[in-house]
């Protein structure tokens, strides 16, 4: 087998000229000298650019850089990449493969020169003005409001108003009507930067002057840290050259200097403004601002609003309208109160209960004073309508993080699951389940709103409700994003507290002296993302009830030995502290269920893990650990989620250590080879077990990607004889260096099975001819691939088609066998470096790809076309007629280093996709043609029509080269933007 390598290579150099191939073999050192010098100047090339373009940037702001430069430095950053590839295996080579490198050096060593020859004209501009003044903010709906709506934007549009106050009660809906007022602003276009910051209660000079460098993208030459006083002389520059500019304020509880902060004090002259949002009246007029007050909605607005959110049937019930009616007037007009009690009737149809809302909302409201706590109070009756207790525990957690936190709900979930707040179920995945349920009875009941696809907020009114809940009783303290920079006072920490968050707080240290004598009660303890680097030793002592304990994301380097006395925890979470060592023995804590030490750098498996038989969560995906001790993970049978990397083969999972783990549902790992993966696959399938989320590596494989149902398959060197088996859902596939595998699916693969697969990526498979060869079909009536939506494929010297038979790749079996489904789903192609293939998409297979987004062809040698059309189609039509290439969702096609590529499609083909956005040619030397359009839509002529988003790039000398004598008038209607500006 160690010769195998070295032959092939040989072989592949045979069509190289003797001389020549005698000249890579004595004079490798020189080539890779050359190299080398080369590769050194493209890389000072690509920084020098990287900062002039910075440099650019930094001067108007708004600027973005050109498209051209940032293709050229996307490519060389990807060419300086595989130069580092090619320079691991030059010097890893044998002695027989002398001549093969050199000549790979050689020719990557041309295609770096070909880069530097084409670099960016510095002299020329690499920065351009940016498309638009900011991105559009999700909003709600907005009821009424519309003369304080109108007010605000004259003062925008007044030059002599540069200050403006909004102001109103909580829940009032300021937030709201400034949100529209920004999009609307970025519709307009008559400032050049529209910035949105909140502040909240406590304000950090900090937070505020990163979220303006934010919008502002500023990246690498921003102080994340350092003084205060310089970081705002560098965003009071920037803010000044950024142009007229509106920054908005939301949530502004006190005056605000805006010096400290770095803003420049807008005025007439600069054309700049800014709007603040705030509770207080006083505030407005201490920063001095033109004040505009937003009242409460007027009852028949509010009863619009109300009506929307109660339901269609409420609204139809002639005997319950006129209670609604009066509980809508005991919402005071307020929007924040009218969804939330809205929500909380919503689909309510009983009149009884109706009354006896409405009795209850003025009782609340008769009992308190002052308007603020009056707002509370109503949505206080939410709350208390939320008729499970534990829902109610896992909204009040929610009031734990931060103001204004945008909390991931998959976070969350998992925070109520440790809390205990959802029932122990069968499986984890029932208990997530049941926790997107809670999240959306919340959301329903407006008690929580989705900012985005992952994450929920608590609006500031709804979160002093909630803190006004946990203040009546002494069991709760939350001072978390604080700045605290030390635990808080002895006398802040009642003997009788159960939950602690101070997280996202400054704390470096953290002393027992602060404590009282006995937390005998505390449960939860939140120390997450504080710069924590010391725990006293005997913290920790004095603590016998704590069940959570959360320090991720510290500097923590070691934990005190006093953590092994607590008897009682449940969760431990050290995740992300990049500082930690080691821990102390874990022994006595058998109530664990969870431990997750990800990104730790921990080297052993903490002492006495083997004793934590009810752990259910386990994530030790370290780096740094040196083995999976032997008969470890046999003895933790109630595992459902389990994680390890690859760091060594000791920390290879052995399928005879995993059978017992019969509960097991989430598993990121590596199997050394493919039996040991096998033999793990059949223990799970004989006890009819699937796995529901797992990242499966087997052989060698660097490669850690993301993705839920992901096996890796690397480096190994003989399939013969083995069945690759799988869990049959399977979404995600990568093959990486398995040279003897010839195709992905035949009769002794159970990959024909992959009904599921969604991405796949194969990569450095030096013998691998096709994906699917033709017999499959015929032999299964399952279709491979007919799911697929991702088709990455790479370094695949020998492949020449996607599906193909004995009788020829284009032959009238090969279109009649493969079904409609194959591939029907495919979002994006990417092929690169295959240089037996020819054609990339044969014309049978063109009507499944309808769904299809994206192509990008790379440095594939011998491919002449990138759709074929039929012979027998050009002569049934004639060579005159059109033939039409329909891809009704194309948005990308993406050509580089194609030196024969001569036609995108055939001559007499035409292109129908509407949505193509770009096509990118980059050294296609042969490629003498655009095909023209037609409309989706109607017959429309190809010679004067262009999808009407598309842009085509490539060099200008390129561009000047097209031919156009078919269609003369067709170049004037192509937009086209040269590389390099």
């Amino acid at each position: 087998m160690e010769y195998v390598e070295p032959v092939v290579a040989i072989a592949n150099c045979l069509r190289t000229p003797v001389c020549k191939y005698l000249q890579y073999h004595r004079k490798l050192n020189d080539y890779a000298r050359n190299f080398k010098t080369i590769r050194d100047e493209l890389n000072c090339k690509m920084e020098d650019i990287e900062l002039q373009l910075k440099a650019e940037l930094l001067r108007p702001l708004g600027k973005i850089p050109k498209k051209g430069v940032e293709n050229w430095l996307k490519a060389v950053n990807e060419m300086i990449r595989e130069a580092q590839v090619v320079e691991n295996k030059v010097s890893n080579g044998r002695y027989l493969c002398r001549a093969c490198n050199g000549k790979l050096v050689d020719e990557k060593t041309r295609e770096m020169k070909g880069f530097l020859d084409k670099a960016p004209n510095a002299s020329e501009g690499l920065a351009m003005d940016g498309p638009s003044a900011g991105l559009p903010l999700p909003t709600s709906e907005l009821v009424g409001e519309e003369a304080v709506r109108n007010e605000i934007w004259a003062c925008l549009m007044q030059e002599e108003v540069s200050k403006i106050g909004v102001w109103g009660m909580g829940g009032v809906g300021k937030t709201t009507i400034m949100k529209h007022i920004h999009n609307d602003l970025l519709k307009q276009q008559r400032f050049e930067r529209v910035i949105w910051v909140t502040i909240s209660k406590e304000f950090n000079v900090m937070k505020v002057q990163d979220d303006i460098a934010g919008a502002l993208k500023l990246k690498e030459d921003w102080p994340r840290e350092g003084d205060k006083l310089r970081r705002a002389a560098i965003l009071s520059e920037m803010l000044k050259n950024a142009g007229k500019r509106v920054l908005i304020l939301d949530d502004v509880w006190d005056k605000v200097s805006l010096e400290e902060v770095g803003i420049p004090e807008p005025s007439g002259s600069n054309g700049c403004k800014l709007v603040l949002t705030t509770r207080s009246e006083h505030v407005c007029k201490y920063m001095g601002c033109k004040v505009i007050k937003v009242k409460p909605l007027s009852e028949e607005e509010a009863l619009i609003l109300f009506l929307n959110k109660v339901g269609p049937n409420i609204v139809q019930s002639p005997t319950i309208m006129p209670t609604l009616k009066l509980v809508v007037k005991e919402c005071a007009g307020l929007p924040l109160t009218i969804v939330v009690v809205a929500g909380t009737m919503k689909g309510e149809d009983n009149p009884l209960i109706w009354k006896n809302a409405l009795g209850e909302l003025k009782e609340r409201i008769g009992k308190v004073e002052g308007v603020e706590a009056e707002v509370i109070e109503r949505l206080k009756f939410s709350f208390d309508h939320l008729k499970d207790e534990k829902v109610k525990y896992c909204f009040l957690h929610c009031a734990l993080y931060p103001e204004d936190f945008e909390i991931e709900k998959d976070e969350l979930i998992e925070c109520w699951i440790e809390e205990g707040f959802i029932d122990d179920m069968g499986t984890r995945q029932e208990m997530k389940g049941k926790g997107h349920v809670i999240l959306k009875k919340l959301e329903d009941n407006c008690l929580l709103e989705n900012v985005s696809s992952g994450k929920m907020k608590m609006h500031d009114a709804v979160r002093d409700m909630a803190l006004s809940i946990t203040r009546m009783n002494p069991r709760y303290m939350i001072q978390a994003g604080l700045q605290l920079e030390e635990l808080p006072e002895k006398e802040q920490w009642s003997p009788d507290i159960e939950k602690v968050s101070l997280m996202y707080n400054s704390i470096s240290e953290i002393s027992i002296h602060v404590l009282p004598t006995k937390c005998q009660l505390l449960t939860t303890l939140l120390l997450q993302h504080n710069p924590i680097k010391k725990i006293s030793i005997s913290f920790f002592t004095n603590m016998p009830c704590l069940c959570v304990l959360n320090l991720s994301f510290t500097k923590i380097e070691s934990l005190p030995n006093s953590i092994s006395e607590l008897k009682n925890l449940t969760t431990l979470l050290l995740r992300g502290c990049v500082e930690l060592r080691d821990l102390p023995c874990l022994a006595m804590l058998q109530e664990l269920k969870k431990l997750d030490l990800f990104a730790t750098k921990i080297e052993e498996v903490p002492e006495g893990m083997d004793m934590l038989i009810n752990l259910r969560y386990l994530d030790l995906r370290v780096r740094t650990l040196k083995e999976i001790p032997a008969g470890l993970l046999p003895k933790l049978v109630h595992l459902q989620h389990l994680g390890f990397y690859e760091s060594n083969e000791k920390t290879s999972l052995k399928a005879e250590e995993m059978e017992p783990l019969k509960k097991l549902e989430c598993l990121t790992g590596h199997f050394k080879d493919i039996s040991e993966f096998n033999k793990f696959i059949s223990s799970m399938q004989q006890s009819k077990k699937n796995l529901i989320k797992y990242s499966l590596h087997v052989g060698s494989s660097l490669l850690h990607a993301a993705g839920d149902k992901r096996v890796t398959i690397g480096g190994v060197q003989n399939w013969e004889g083995e069945l690759i088996m799988h869990p049959i859902e399977i979404q995600e596939l990568h093959i990486i260096e398995c040279d003897y595998l010839m195709n992905l699916v035949d009769d002794n693969s159970f990959f024909k099975n992959a009904i599921d697969l969604r991405v796949c990526r194969i990569w450095w498979c030096e013998e691998i001819e096709c994906l699917v060869p033709l017999s499959s079909f015929a032999s299964s009536s399952a279709h491979p691939f007919q799911s697929l939506e991702v088709l990455e494929l790479s370094e695949l010297p020998k492949l020449s088609a996607l599906i193909m038979n004995d009788e020829g790749i284009g032959s009238a079996k090969t279109s009649t066998l493969a079904p409609s489904t194959t591939f029907s789903h495919r979002k994006k192609i990417c092929v690169g470096r295959c240089s037996s293939m020819k054609t990339l998409l044969p014309h049978w297979l063109l009507p499944n790809l309808q769904n299809l987004e994206e192509i990008r062809v790379i440095e594939c040698d011998e491919i002449v076309e990138i759709l074929g059309a039929a012979t027998s189609e050009v002569e049934e039509k004639g060579s005159d007629a059109l033939i039409k290439f329909h891809f009704p969702k194309l948005r990308e096609l993406r050509l580089s280093n194609l030196p024969n590529l001569k036609s995108i499609c055939s001559k007499s083909g035409v292109m129908v996709c509407d949505s193509l956005e770009f096509i990118d040619v980059y050294k296609c030397d042969k490629l003498k043609r655009i095909p023209p359009f037609v409309p989706l839509v109607g017959n429309g002529q190809p010679f004067a029509y262009a999808p009407p988003s598309l842009t085509i790039r490539s060099w200008k000398e390129w561009w000047e080269s097209l031919e156009w004598d078919d269609h003369p008038n067709f170049k004037n209607v192509l937009r086209f933007d040269p590389f390099g500006g």
